[in-house]
């Protein structure tokens, strides 16, 4: 009985310190930068697979990490947006929260905080790579492809190449 009960012990510690061990590899990649929930799942689940911890036990260590707010998809989705939105529309932003796991609520949150200044940060996309209303229809194409490419929306590209302000639309 004494044997059996220190074999359950030493499991149960083992299960700890591999549990221990996959949150010191969560935190040493959110000390590098932020991840979402999804990303950051993807990224430890090999190695959580190789210290033979489930996914369950994976989920509780993630939900510790959101408890801590150590881990927050809102976080993430706020820096993401203020380094992208510079060089990407909303809807290209949208589209890459997606793909990382952010759920829509969020993505909607933290993009209607930008959304006030959409013209104006196409505009300035538009301006560093062409900044010239264009003449010929082949153009006026080539200038509406890349900024669909950059995920700005069909309206303001057309406002963007009338060359008007958009107090004036």
């Amino acid at each position: 009985m004494k044997v059996l009960k220190r074999k359950i012990i030493k499991l149960t510690n083992n299960l700890n310190k591999n549990q221990v061990q996959l949150k010191k590899r969560a935190l040493y990649y959110l000390g590098k930068r932020d991840y979402s929930r999804a990303e950051l799942r993807k990224k430890i689940l090999v190695y959580s697979e190789t210290l033979e911890i489930t996914k369950d036990n994976l989920e509780l260590v993630l939900d510790e990490l959101e408890k801590k707010e150590w881990l927050s998809d809102i976080r993430f989705s706020e820096q993401f947006v203020l380094t992208k939105k510079r060089k990407f529309g909303t809807r290209k932003i949208a589209h890459e929260l997606k793909l990382r796991g952010v759920e829509e609520l969020i993505i909607n949150r933290v993009l209607k905080d930008i959304k006030d200044d959409e013209f104006f940060l196409a505009k300035q996309i538009w301006e560093k790579k062409f900044n010239q209303i264009p003449i010929t229809i082949n153009e006026k194409a080539k200038q509406i492809r890349f900024m669909q490419s950059r995920g700005i929306e069909v309206s303001i590209i057309h406002k963007i190449l009338s060359g008007k302000s958009p107090e004036l639309l």
